[in-house]
C-alpha cells in the first residue's frame, strides 16, 4: 500500500469528525475526512484509502449503502470498514453490517483506546495483505518470464560429428582447389 494511503473518517457531524481525528492522531497515520456517503464513495474510488471509519446514519447515502457499493467494486471490496453508530446496535443493523463483511460495529461515544487498537490492527493487516498481493504478482511475472525462456530456448549450432572436418569452406575455395591442397 502506498505511503500516502490514509484512514478515511466519515461522519455528518463536525464535532464527531474532530473527536475521531483526535483519538486516532497518536497512531501517526494519515487521516482524511468526509461529511457524506457520496463524498466518501468518491474518495474511496479515487484510491489511497486503507481503512474506512463510517457513520451508519447520514443524510443521503447511508453508511450501509456505501459499504454495499464498495463490496461490488473489485478495487474497494477488501478495504476494511468500521461502522460507527450513535443509535445502538439493533439485530437488523448488526446482521446487515456483518453480512457485508464489515470488520466491526462501534457504538458512539467511542472509547479512544479501543478504537486505536482496532484501527491499528485492521490498517496494518490490510497493508500487509496488499504487500503480499504485490509480491505474488511480481513472483508470478518472474515465473512466467522464466517459463517462456525455458519453453523456447535458443538452439545451439550442432557440432560436426568429426571435429577434424572444417565447418565451412574458405572464401573463394572450390571443390577442386581443396583436392589440390590435400595432395
Amino acid at each position: 500500500m502506498p505511503s500516502d494511503t490514509r484512514i478515511l473518517i466519515v461522519d455528518d457531524h463536525e464535532d464527531t469528525l474532530y473527536a475521531l481525528e483526535s483519538a486516532l492522531a497518536p497512531l501517526g497515520y494519515q487521516l482524511g475526512r468526509a461529511t457524506s456517503g457520496d463524498e466518501a464513495l468518491k474518495q474511496v474510488l479515487r484510491g489511497q484509502v486503507g481503512l474506512l471509519l463510517l457513520d451508519v446514519r447520514m443524510p443521503g447515502v447511508s453508511g450501509l449503502e456505501v459499504v454495499r457499493y464498495m463490496r461490488r467494486v473489485e478495487q474497494t471490496q477488501h478495504i476494511p470498514v468500521i461502522l460507527l453508530t450513535g443509535f445502538g446496535a439493533d439485530h437488523e443493523l448488526t446482521t446487515a453490517a456483518f453480512g457485508l463483511g464489515v470488520a466491526d460495529l462501534v457504538l458512539k461515544p467511542v472509547d479512544p483506546w479501543a478504537l486505536r487498537t482496532k484501527v491499528r490492527y485492521l490498517y496494518d493487516t490490510h497493508r500487509r495483505h496488499l504487500a503480499l498481493e504485490r509480491e505474488v504478482r511480481r513472483l508470478r511475472s518472474v515465473v512466467r518470464e522464466h517459463t517462456e525462456i525455458t519453453a523456447h530456448p535458443p538452439r545451439p549450432a550442432l557440432p560436426h560429428p568429426d571435429a577434424r572436418v572444417p565447418t565451412q569452406r574458405p572464401m573463394g575455395a572450390h571443390a577442386g582447389e581443396l583436392e589440390k591442397d590435400r595432395t
